[in-house]
């Protein structure tokens, strides 16, 4: 279960993917629609990692990021920004695609041991206000006769892949995102 608190951000989610989109070379600036975003939980409960599904122009983007209450040692090239949270204070969001906690998500979903966090949300003063229902649902589709790769196929180098962009990613495994009007393939093997 992803904990959400109402809370101020500094800078904002909006503000964060522009910067990120405009400061890569496969990105670009312009005008940004947000589609949607889902969570994975952190088994161990220590980072937090959304990804993001935006639109500028006619290219969909995937934007995963993973929110850190301190910095990684050496990653010092996948940090974003810090933000200011009003109730978790300061925090470090990287590019999801270079944080070893959010690939593992990503690895433990395409194997099937891990789905979508549920959403609730928090007041600053910590009480439940409400689940969110999925603005984005995951779901997990292989070819017919195809099995699910272990966690052990994955963690020993057999290649997966993340989307930056929807639209070319495929494989004989998929996770598949699915919004309000449109969906396309996030990650597969």
């Amino acid at each position: 279960m992803a904990i959400i608190y109402q809370a101020e951000l500094s800078p904002t989610k909006p503000q964060i993917l522009r910067d990120f989109l405009a400061d890569r070379s496969w990105g670009e600036s312009g005008k940004l629609e947000f589609l949607g975003a889902y969570r994975f939980d952190d088994p161990d409960g220590e980072v937090g990692v959304e990804c993001h599904l935006v639109r500028v122009g006619e290219t969909t983007y995937h934007l995963p990021l993973a929110y850190r209450s301190a910095p990684v040692e050496g990653a010092e090239a996948q940090l974003l920004t810090t933000m200011q949270h009003s109730v978790l204070g300061e925090r470090f969001v990287y590019d999801g695609l270079g944080d070893e906690v959010a690939l593992d998500c990503f690895r433990r979903a395409l194997c099937g041991e891990q789905t979508q966090a549920e959403l609730q949300i928090y007041s600053e003063d910590g009480q439940l206000i409400e689940t969110r229902p999925q603005a984005v649902t995951l779901s997990l589709e292989a070819d017919e006769g195809e099995s699910l790769p272990t966690g052990d196929e994955l963690l020993d180098g057999a290649p997966f892949t993340i989307a930056r962009t929807l639209g070319d990613l495929d494989g004989t495994v998929r996770l598949r995102a699915a919004w309000n009007d449109g969906g396309g393939v996030v990650a597969a093997f």
